[in-house]
């Protein structure tokens, strides 16, 4: 395996291995709705999705697109360690190829002021580093921040004992992106104080003297103690002479309690802006780790505990961060449902996506006791969760074609006539929307442009009764495994095409594993 970084012909840097530009046409499958998993309220939109996640995440692309204010995902890291819940041993180019197939479709999913959040440790964060420059571009990239997973050092560890992850942050747009602060905690509002009795109340002092040096503000400034202080070489002061008095005037400069010193500005706790800009370190004392993550899902599992997952607090800070109430927050790698069970009780919509066995053993139970009130771990206390809303659940469809004894390509037998009617519109770009007074309106592109699928054998009698039906301006999509010859072009307005000979070649079906 070769792995490198070259440029390309237009001197673009990127990162280059082995089947990079191997890159599979993912066959767009409808979503099956389980209603044995369903939980809550019915007329939820939150949704958790049973399948491999590239295979769903292009499900979703045709109705979400631009739509998912924020994305969290915390995939395999390529460790080589063995987890019980994961496949995380992957050889490097497949890993890479892994991401890359994924990240694009979720860019595609990200609206224009979105941002991504991926967790990954030292073995692969620089190559995804590089990776996501080259999917969502360098001027998008937000931060690298790093999170204290642990605390107590491993003592077996030859050379260091690795206790903090990374998290790379991504804009669809970052000249459009805004983040929300974080609330002033207590420790931050103690650093304000008010020595001087000042009426306008607790107040914290900053430097006046700033860099580069502008000689227009370079001037001697007198102390009240008759001390004469100039700014360090390199630098000048913040203000002009004239705003500086002001300032004085309005006892907004301290020169220390003996009026000698170099004078400071004051900011007033009752005008700083509410809420704090997040750094990039993310202490356990803050956020939570592992240890604490694992207590949240012992108490939910009581056995079978989740072998990585992340703190509910984590989770809360980064969609705290990057979205607002009634945005979408997705998770491709839903791993033990932290994720969602989080935006839930923030009052977020959501999207989750599991492949493993655990999309049952673990996010639907989960789930199902945060809609219920049950779930009490966690960040519920602090966000006084009681409950609420609800999720439906969904199943992958199989692969619409399949290969018959004869090696020929032929429609699914698991599908029935709605199930086709809906695969068919998202294969052509249509939303899939039967109307209850047009039979044959099964779905639209436009407000004028329509599909109807049909497997029955189309006739001139019916294309004429169609192009009866049409009003002007509109236009008809007809996709059937046969019609009369004499169909073929009758009217201009109305397009025939014949399944499945249609698809052959649009993407890769009968392919259920993309992991």
């Amino acid at each position: 395996m070769t792995n490198s970084l070259k440029m390309t012909k237009n001197q673009r840097l990127q990162l280059s291995w082995i089947g990079k530009e191997e890159e599979p046409i993912i066959e767009p499958r409808i979503l099956i709705e389980n209603p044995e998993y369903n939980a809550g309220a019915d007329n939820s939109d939150d949704i958790l999705i049973h399948g491999d996640n590239l295979l769903a995440l292009k499900a979703l692309e045709h109705d979400f697109s631009g739509k998912v204010r924020c994305i969290y995902i915390d995939p395999p890291y390529n460790t080589g360690n063995a987890f019980e819940h994961y496949d995380d041993n992957l050889e490097h180019s497949i890993w890479l190829n892994l991401m890359k197939s994924r990240l694009k479709v979720l860019k595609n999913l990200l609206s224009n002021d979105g941002s991504i959040w991926i967790s990954i440790d030292s073995d692969e964060s620089h190559y995804l580093k590089v990776l996501c420059d080259e999917v969502f571009g360098r001027s998008n990239f937000i931060e690298e921040v790093i999170w204290q997973r642990s605390y107590a050092p491993i003592n077996l560890k030859k050379t260091f004992s690795r206790n903090h992850d990374t998290i790379l942050s991504y804009a669809k747009n970052k000249e459009v992106v805004l983040f929300n602060k974080l609330e002033r905690t207590q420790e931050a509002n103690d650093r304000f104080s008010n020595p001087d009795n000042d009426p306008r109340g607790k107040w914290a002092s900053g430097p006046i003297q700033v860099g580069p040096r502008n000689e227009n503000r370079v001037y001697k400034i007198v102390t009240p103690g008759g001390r004469e202080v100039l700014p360090p070489a390199q630098y000048c002061w913040r203000f002009s002479e004239s705003k500086l008095k002001e300032l004085i005037a309005d006892n907004r400069i301290y020169f220390g309690k003996d009026g000698n010193n170099v004078p400071r500005v004051k900011r007033f706790l009752s005008e700083v802006k509410k809420g704090i800009v997040p750094l990039s370190l993310w202490l356990r004392g803050d956020v939570g780790d592992n240890q604490e993550a694992k207590k949240e899902i012992k108490v939910l599992f009581k056995k079978d505990v989740f072998d990585t997952p992340k703190p509910e607090r984590l989770l809360e800070r980064i969609i705290h961060i990057a979205s607002k109430k009634g945005d979408i927050v997705l998770d491709s790698f839903l791993g033990s449902g932290t994720t969602t069970a989080v935006a839930q009780k923030m009052g977020r919509k959501f999207i989750g996506i599991e492949m493993g066995d655990h999309a049952y053993t673990h996010c639907f139970p989960r789930q199902k006791m945060v809609t219920n009130g049950e779930d009490q771990g966690g960040i519920s206390k602090s966000v006084n969760w009681q409950g609420g809303g609800g999720f439906k659940f969904y199943e992958l469809a199989p692969s619409l074609l399949n290969k018959d004894q004869y090696d020929n390509w032929v429609i699914s037998k698991e599908y029935n006539a709605n199930m086709l009617a809906a695969a068919m519109a998202k294969q052509e770009g249509f939303s899939y929307s039967p109307n209850t007074e047009s039979y044959w309106k099964q779905g639209f592109s436009s407000e004028q442009d329509f599909i109807y699928t049909t497997t029955q054998f189309v006739t001139v009698e019916l294309l004429d009764q169609l192009n009866d039906q049409l009003q002007e301006g509109e236009s008809l999509l007809i996709c059937a495994k046969k019609f009369q010859p004499e169909c073929a072009n009758r009217f201009g307005n109305i397009t025939l095409k014949k399944i499945p000979q249609m698809l052959l070649g649009k993407c890769e079906f009968a392919k259920d594993d993309y992991s």
